[in-house]
Formats: C-alpha cells, sequence, structure tokens
C-alpha cells in the first residue's frame, strides 16, 4: 500500500515510540493488578485513546473494563471513533489487536481505516459497550451498577470475570478446565473471606461426565457450617448422588490421591521400563484398574492432566510426592496431548494399528519336582493348576518365598530390585512377580528377575506360571515393579489425606471408586495385602531413591506399630 504525499503519514521516533510502548506496557499492567470490575461511564466522544483501555480483550488475559454505558443524548450524543488514521497515525493496539476481536475484522476496518464514527446505540448492537441508558440516568446507573458489584463477593467476581473473558480462545472441555484450575486455585476458604456470611459457603465438585458419576465432593472451607455442610450432602443424596465430605485443601480428594497412578507410571517409563501397551496391560489385568495410566492420559488430555498436576504441586509448596514428570511435559510441548490432538503415548487415527504388548515367550517347565511354600493366593493357585510334574508342599518361610522351580526361586516385590534381593540372601537366581488384584481370575503377572539370575533359572520359573495359565510380561528390574510400587503409593496418599483431617477412611475409599472407578478403595487394599508390607515396600522405594516422595505415612506406621488395619 503507498502513501499518499497528500495524507503524510506521522511517524514517531525509535525513541519516542519505545518511550509511548513503555508507557502503555505499564498501563496495561496496572489494570491488569485491578481484579475487581470497572464499569466505565462514557458521555462524550471516544477517540479511540480511552477505547483501547476500554476494549483491551486478550483471550489469553482478562478483559480490564467489565461493563461499558453511555446515555443516548439528543444533542451531542456518545459516540466512537478511531481517529488515528484521518491524523496520519498508525493506530495502537486498541484498534488493531482488540477491536477486531470484539466486533469483527470487517467492522474494525472501517473503523480504523476509515475513521468511522458509530453511535451509541450502534456500539451497543455491536457488542462494543453493554447497554445505552437515558441521558439523566448515566450516573444513577453507574453508581447502581457499582454498588451491586460491591454487595457481591469480590474475589468470586474476579475470578469469574478472568475465566469469562478467556473463554473465546477455548473449548468447552478447556474452559471447564479452566474454571476447576480457578476453584482449586482459590480455594473455598479464601473465596468466603469475602462474604458477609462465609458460614454458608459449602462447595460441591461434580466428576464428567456428571449424568453418569455419581460422586460428588462437598467441600468444606475452614468457616463453613456443619449444618449447612451437611444440607448440601443431604441434598446430593437426594439427586441420586453419592456424596463424601472433603476439606478445603489443594485437588480435595480425588484429585490428590489419584495422582500417584500416573506419575508411577511416568516414572517407571522414565527408567527405562516397559512401554506404555504393556504398563497398560498389566494394570488393567493384574490391577483390575479400569482403564491404565497411559491410555487413561491420553483420554483426559496432557495439558490438563499435567496442568493438574502442576497445580497440586505447586498447592503443596513443591511436595516431592507431587513432582510432574519431564516425559508429561515434552508431550504438552510438542502439542502431542492425546486422543483430542490425535497423538499421545498412541497414535489415534484412521490408520490406528494398535501398540504391541510385550510377553514373554514360551518356556519349558523344570524337569525336577516343584516345591511350593505356604498358603499366598499366586501359591494356591498354582497348586490348583499345575499339571506338569510333580509338586512338594512346604510350610510358609520366613523369608516368603513362593516358590522353587528347578534353581529359579520366585518371590512377589517386596519393594527391592530383585538384584538387590538376590544380593541380600545370598541367592542368585531370584524371580519376582508383581501384586495383582485377584491372582485367581487375572490373566496377565508382570515378572523381573536378578542381574545374577541364570536364563534357565528364570526359564523355569516363567514355565512353571505360563503352564498355569498366565500370559506374562518381562520388565527391567525396577523397584516395586508396577502394581505394587502404585497401589503402595494410592494407599500412602489416602492415608497422609486421612491423617491430615481431609477425609475419613470410609470416603477416602468411597471417592476412589466411585470417582475414578477403582476397583477397590485403596485402604480396603492395605487391608487385603497388609498393612506391614505396605510400609516394608515404601521403606524399600525410599531407600532404593532416597528421596522424601516414598516417605510412609504416620498413620500407616502407627496402624503398622499396632497391628491394626483400616476401618478398625
Amino acid at each position: 500500500m503507498s502513501v499518499s504525499p497528500a495524507t503524510p503519514t506521522k511517524l514517531l521516533s525509535a525513541q519516542a515510540d519505545s518511550e509511548l510502548a513503555a508507557l502503555q506496557a505499564r498501563i496495561w499492567n496496572w489494570l491488569d493488578e485491578i481484579a475487581d470490575p470497572e464499569i466505565p461511564a462514557i458521555s462524550v466522544v471516544d477517540l479511540g485513546i480511552v477505547r483501547a483501555v476500554e476494549l483491551q480483550h486478550d483471550p489469553a488475559q482478562q478483559m480490564h473494563c467489565t461493563v461499558v454505558i453511555t446515555p443516548t443524548y439528543s444533542g451531542c450524543p456518545a459516540s466512537f471513533v478511531e481517529v488515528f488514521c484521518k491524523l496520519g497515525l498508525i493506530p495502537d493496539t486498541g484498534g488493531t489487536y482488540f477491536l477486531p476481536r470484539l466486533v469483527g475484522t470487517a467492522r474494525a476496518m472501517g473503523m480504523a481505516l476509515l475513521g468511522q464514527r458509530i453511535s451509541a446505540e450502534q456500539a451497543e448492537q455491536w457488542g462494543l459497550i453493554w447497554q445505552c441508558v437515558d441521558d439523566a440516568e448515566l450516573m444513577v446507573q453507574a453508581r447502581a451498577m457499582a454498588r451491586q458489584f460491591a454487595s457481591a463477593a469480590t474475589l468470586g467476581l474476579a475470578a469469574t470475570k478472568a475465566t469469562l473473558y478467556r473463554s473465546p480462545a477455548h473449548t468447552l472441555e478447556q474452559q471447564l478446565d479452566l474454571e476447576r484450575d480457578t476453584m482449586r486455585t482459590l480455594g473455598h476458604t479464601r473465596i468466603a473471606a469475602s462474604l458477609r456470611q462465609p458460614e454458608r459457603l459449602v462447595g460441591m465438585h461434580f466428576f464428567n461426565p456428571v449424568q453418569q458419576m455419581e460422586l460428588v465432593e462437598i467441600i468444606r472451607g475452614l468457616s463453613s457450617d456443619a449444618a449447612v455442610a451437611q444440607c448440601v450432602y443431604d441434598t446430593a443424596i437426594a439427586w441420586g448422588k453419592v456424596p463424601v465430605f472433603a476439606s478445603s485443601t489443594p485437588g480435595f480428594i480425588v484429585n490428590r490421591l489419584a495422582r500417584p497412578y500416573y506419575a508411577e507410571a511416568l516414572r517407571v517409563l522414565n527408567e527405562r521400563g516397559p512401554q506404555p501397551a504393556t504398563i497398560d496391560a498389566v494394570m488393567r489385568e493384574a490391577g483390575g484398574f479400569r482403564m491404565g495410566p497411559f491410555e487413561l492420559m491420553d483420554l483426559i488430555g496432557h495439558d490438563v492432566n499435567f496442568s493438574v498436576t502442576q497445580s497440586v504441586f505447586q498447592a503443596y509448596f513443591n511436595d516431592p510426592r507431587f513432582t510432574p514428570s519431564l516425559i508429561q511435559q515434552e508431550l504438552v510441548h510438542a502439542g502431542h496431548l492425546g486422543r483430542k490432538s490425535g497423538r499421545g503415548f498412541y497414535q489415534y487415527s484412521a490408520e490406528e494399528v494398535p501398540l504391541p504388548i510385550e510377553d514373554e515367550q514360551p518356556c519349558d517347565t523344570p524337569t525336577v519336582a516343584l516345591q511350593i511354600f505356604g498358603t499366598h493366593p499366586l501359591v494356591e493357585v498354582i497348586r490348583a493348576r499345575y499339571k506338569k510334574g510333580r509338586v512338594e508342599y512346604h510350610p510358609p518361610r520366613a523369608d516368603h518365598l513362593l516358590m522353587k522351580a528347578g534353581p529359579g526361586r520366585l518371590y512377589v516385590t517386596e519393594g527391592r530390585t530383585a538384584t538387590q534381593q538376590s544380593y541380600d540372601y545370598d541367592m542368585p537366581d531370584v524371580v519376582l512377580v508383581d501384586l495383582a488384584l485377584n491372582y485367581a481370575t487375572t490373566s496377565r503377572l508382570m515378572v523381573t528377575k536378578a542381574d545374577q539370575c541364570h536364563p534357565r533359572a528364570y526359564e523355569a520359573v516363567a514355565g512353571v506360571l505360563q503352564a498355569c495359565g498366565f500370559t506374562l510380561s518381562p520388565m527391567a528390574d525396577i523397584p516395586a515393579m508396577i502394581v505394587m510400587r502404585t497401589v503402595c503409593m494410592l494407599i500412602n496418599e489416602a492415608a497422609d489425606a486421612v491423617n491430615q483431617g481431609v477425609c475419613s477412611a470410609a470416603d477416602a475409599d468411597m471417592a476412589m471408586k466411585k470417582g475414578v472407578n477403582y476397583p477397590r478403595g485403596p485402604l480396603a487394599w492395605a487391608n487385603a495385602i497388609g498393612v506391614d508390607t505396605v510400609a516394608k515396600v515404601l521403606r524399600q522405594l525410599s531407600a532404593t531413591y532416597g528421596e522424601d516422595r516414598y516417605r510412609v505415612s504416620p498413620l500407616l506406621q502407627r496402624l503398622q506399630a499396632s497391628k491394626r488395619k483400616f476401618h478398625e
């Protein structure tokens, strides 16, 4: 586009332009700090400079001016015009950035390039302003609106304002995630502090899809009245929901207690463990979970899942138990968000090819008699199913040995690596098997072996398990394997939540069964495998990694010392 000499364009010097930009940035920053709603009442011709402030509306930020009203004058009506081009100046961000986002590019072109003036009524129709009022009512209406805002919960208005004006760039799912994150960030106690009657504020946290998911978390803040909370609880029951009480803490119950389900799988993957498809298969078939962690993260969306993990991590002042994963951060940076983007840990396309699950090759059974020890559920399955040779039965051993197949020795993982256990027992041919929800019904087991284990010893153990009908998924020698470490960390987090007064033991179990469809509540699972076993696994993980991430909950330690269980 050429510029005619008859209409010279005035350009600022580099120094003046830099100073003006700095001034404008300071104005925007100052406006950003104003969280409360603002009500500009315009009663003159707006030449565009003020309009840049009024219309600042970036989908990635909050809009600064909430409600703009003008009068309808008969003599000198309020109107709006972008005068920059008429004066030979290049329009600022008000005319080139914010304006087209409100009225559309075509209308913004007419205003910014031609200096088209529009009336207050037309501005109202286009959505530039909220309302035209009678001439004499301008300040009356502005003050009335200000009083109405002032009588509301200021913090809640600020949060609503921020979420409303980020919505144009979001899908419905993204906007719902933003709203949930906003509530988690603010916290019910902080919102209640701005209310005249804070004791009347109680939260209800639903789960998607709301029509199908029964769980509702009833959130009690520091000031919430017990009678009000009970009324909301009873209301949820009347709606056919299953309510649980939770205190106003980051993540409430489910979003806090579920973090290890993702974190431990990502940790194992990061340590060159099995591929996502194998871990998912083991968590479904052996662990009894409806979805494996990687397919579930793909379904949720890695941007959402990573954001929640970051939010909980920061809210708990960087507690290492909630440390986000670099693997997931890389997926987010690459735009591989899961199903919604067509790619995450899995590919989602018309030509989608399922990722292979790593299965052990068929192995021979031992030629000598099989020896089994004790009455562990896996031992009982082997006793009932093994028909390939003679079986000798022995009482349980102090070292919890389950089976001797030739030179191979089979144990259920107790938190150490097989290599470390082999060293500690001075026993070279150690094979470990992972936890299962029910060894009698599972079709798949995860196995690993010590670095010192001879191939023939491993094959003898694997051959027996395969002869009993199990599909085996081998993995690298990683402490506590995958199902055991995940379940123990879920138990530990639930125990800490109970110990810290976030919820009761019964509500912790109910929330995880109804909110995320776990096959068993984590604390009921602790009772099933033994509180002592859980504490030992966590201590072994802590000793191996030297991290506070695996510290044992004080409540678990007390139950272990007193030989008691949860729900007693």
